[in-house]
């Protein structure tokens, strides 16, 4: 039986009481657990494609970079996100993170070089929440993945179609490029990266 919290919950009350070996997953978003949606198989197939990419570059360019398969970011709101996709620094995680070993939370944002969220229904968490708190928090590239095009015309355009934005952080502020079709993904973490947004887009078809 899940035990009932408070409102609002601290990071460190969500951590204790997430329950182990739960078939649901959950965030907290500004002190309040929020139930995420359970990621379906095409949200799935394409971070899934975009972990394995990204892994292929990390070993092809022998960088010192990881892609861990479970990881809770803390930022300096009250909130707690498992992304994606995220990539580490090995060096910074294993000199900067005293919550890494034995809990798998990642506590400064420089430890961070890549996050990546798969938009679902929830989209406005990706584009507005996420978006503020990963650029304050100091996280250096943020993609969003949106393969259905389901965000916002603010954000993706007006029609709305399949949009990958890169969002690069740049004297503390994030500058957005967008991606669509055959254009190949520029990536600072990774520059020799010869993915497109098609590719992406494709590993659901």
């Amino acid at each position: 039986m899940i035990q009932a919290l408070p409102k609002p919950v601290t990071f460190d009350q969500f951590i204790d009481w997430y329950p182990v070996n739960s078939e649901k997953r959950y965030e907290l978003h500004d002190g309040v657990i929020v139930e995420m949606p359970k990621p379906t198989g095409m949200h799935s197939e394409v971070a899934g494609f975009i972990g394995g990419e990204l892994f292929l570059e990390i070993r092809r360019c022998q960088l010192p970079y990881f892609i861990p398969k479970e990881c809770v970011i803390k930022p300096q709101t009250e909130s707690g996100y498992e992304p994606d996709v995220i990539v580490l620094d090995k060096q910074r995680v294993t000199d900067n993170e005293p919550r890494w070993e034995k809990e798998s939370i990642i506590t400064r944002g420089s430890s961070v070089r890549l996050v990546v969220e798969v938009v679902s229904t929830n989209w406005s968490d990706d584009y507005a929440l996420k978006l503020e708190d990963y650029e304050s928090f100091g996280i250096a590239e943020y993609w969003i993945v949106d393969y259905l095009g389901l965000g916002g015309r603010r954000f993706i355009g007006n029609p709305k179609q399949p949009t990958l934005s890169v969002y690069q952080l740049i004297d503390g502020e994030y500058h957005v490029s967008q991606f669509r079709g055959a254009n190949r993904i520029l990536s600072p973490t990774f520059p020799e990266l010869t993915l497109n947004a098609e590719q992406v887009f494709q590993a659901v078809s």
